[in-house]
């Protein structure tokens, strides 16, 4: 009987069941054992290239959903302020996603294109993707499924929201698409 006490957690982690012998497990490190982490994750960029999430490690990442015909578009510019500004220690990446009112219509080239050409945009774009709904990328899977701040699950609710995470791979803030990239919440995340 000792045995079977001592093999029924190891049994329960390979098959991901949960167990109960006056034993209580915490959601949380049940979450923690089975998400991979973000560093795990890659994305193609808007050249086709690969992006490692892994190649950010020691940084904070701040993840927007992007769109070109939105009227959270301006944030493009302060987005590109923030990169500049704290370039050593943060990585944006924008997401272009068309999943809101067809606010992204155009393809890789064209986005590009328009973020280069009216904000100056240097800091990474990804390829076109999704952002919730049953083809949502497995990067965004991990940043809608974290827990940060008590609070469970995210969901996307509009263009230009934001995700930082900080430098050791954890999701400490999510911002809606109302605030401005320069927020000062934003800044004092990246501060402590």
């Amino acid at each position: 009987m000792k045995f079977i006490l001592t093999l029924l957690p190891i049994l329960s982690w390979l098959f991901g069941a949960s167990y109960s012998l006056n034993r209580s497990v915490p959601a949380e490190d049940l979450i923690q054992q089975r998400s991979p982490s973000i560093y795990d994750l890659t994305i193609e960029d808007i050249d086709g290239n690969l992006i490692r999430m892994s190649d950010f490690k020691g940084k904070y990442i701040l993840c927007v959903n992007v769109a070109s015909r939105c009227g959270y578009t301006p944030q493009y510019e302060d987005l590109q302020t923030l990169y500049d500004r704290y370039q050593d220690k943060l990585v944006v990446i924008g997401f272009p996603c068309n999943q809101f009112l067809n606010q992204e219509p155009g393809e890789n080239e064209e986005i590009k294109t328009f973020c280069t050409k009216n904000y100056g945009v240097t800091f990474p774009l990804t390829t076109k993707i999704d952002v919730k709904g049953s083809g949502q990328h497995p990067v965004y899977q991990w940043l809608t499924t974290q827990e940060v701040e008590g609070i469970k699950s995210h969901t996307v609710k509009w263009n230009f929201h934001k995700f930082l995470i900080n430098p050791e791979g954890k999701l400490i803030g999510v911002f809606s698409s109302k605030v401005n990239p320069l927020h000062e919440d934003i800044i004092t995340k990246m501060k402590q």
